[in-house]
């Protein structure tokens, strides 16, 4: 931790939530689709196929299910046991899920913006490292605190539901207005934010190479330089992989309500052809993809050869530690 030093630090903790965030997704992977998102009885398969078919990763089938048309229609399947998870936080495993996928996704984006910040202050306001550690303790409380309250606020209103596509526990799959308020504006405005602090780091950093070009050679700014050059490389690889969710979000807010009136109202295929609109299974592959994309940039980022070298060295020690307990036993003995 010592090695990283503001303000790139906090691209330390932005790996740990995206770590977090893997491992909802292996629990998922591990549990089970039926398990983790739907309720119901042992008809596991057909259940959660109908409500894949339903919303394709927008989450429509819960609503289906919920109302009168989609259970009806699931009725005549005999899919009626098990469908999608709406409205509810669920057993342990989905709340566990939900969390490990919520929160600290959230908490990754909070740190982004915190990263921009650093590093405007470096580039723009030529802050030291020592200076920006010392507001270290707000990072922190802005990162987990917000975070915080947004999941307790999800929990309390029992607004998590299952992701038919993915096999999540999340929030916003069968409501546009929790995807809209917890998901989808939360997000916007971290982009918004963000973007703005890093615009105006390169705008400083600009600057900084103009002083360095008039004055001719390397100065003592080259290394900053280096740091800002790094920094801006990587928070480009994540303002686009953002960016592309957030278009993901927008496409799928703006046409489930048609997806679900397509599912739930099978006549309007066959009357209106050109109002039936089934969502693009791509689109949330994608989005999907994106989410933890910048998980591996940032795993880039921190597995350097200096990483590895202090991961050797400790395991070296380790070793060395044990067999020297164990020779120090089998004297004794």
């Amino acid at each position: 931790m010592e090695r990283f030093k503001y303000p790139e630090r906090p691209i330390i903790f932005l790996s740990a939530c995206y770590l977090f965030v893997s491992v909802g997704y292996l629990v998922r992977l591990v549990a089970g689709h039926e398990k983790v998102a739907c309720s119901g009885g042992a008809g596991a398969a057909g259940g959660a196929g109908g409500a894949g078919s339903a919303a394709a990763g927008a989450g429509a089938a819960g609503a289906g299910a919920g109302g009168p048309g989609g259970r009806g229609e699931y009725e005549e399947l005999g899919a009626v046991e098990q469908h999608v998870r709406y409205e509810t936080t669920g057993p342990a495993l989905c709340t566990v899920v939900f969390l490990l996928v919520y929160f600290f996704g959230m908490a990754s984006s909070i740190w982004w913006v915190i990263l921009s910040l650093t590093w405007f202050l470096a580039a723009g306001m030529k802050w030291g490292n020592e200076a920006i550690a010392g507001y270290s303790q707000y990072f922190h409380l802005a990162a987990w605190l917000v975070p915080s309250v947004k999941s307790i606020a999800v929990l309390a209103l029992s607004s998590v539901d299952g992701d038919p596509v993915a096999g999540i526990c999340y929030v916003g799959n069968q409501s546009l207005d929790n995807l809209r308020g917890f998901v989808l504006a939360p997000l916007v405005i971290y982009l918004f934010i963000g973007t703005m602090f890093l615009l105006a780091g390169f705008v400083s950093l600009f600057r900084i190479r103009s002083v360095i070009k008039q004055q001719g050679g390397p100065t003592k700014t080259h290394k900053l330089e280096k740091l800002m050059i790094r920094l801006g490389l990587f928070t480009v690889l994540y303002t686009v992989p953002a960016a592309v969710v957030v278009a993901c979000l927008f496409y799928e807010q703006h046409n489930r309500p048609r997806w679900e009136a397509t599912h739930n109202c099978p006549c309007l295929r066959d009357l209106q052809p050109d109002q039936a609109r089934r969502p693009d299974y791509a689109v949330f592959m994608l989005k999907y993809f994106m989410c933890l994309v910048v998980g591996i940039t940032s795993g880039v980022w921190v597995w350097s050869g200096k990483t590895l070298e202090s991961w050797r060295a400790l395991c070296t020690r380790c070793c060395w530690a044990s067999k020297g307990a164990g020779a120090a036993g089998a004297g004794a003995a």
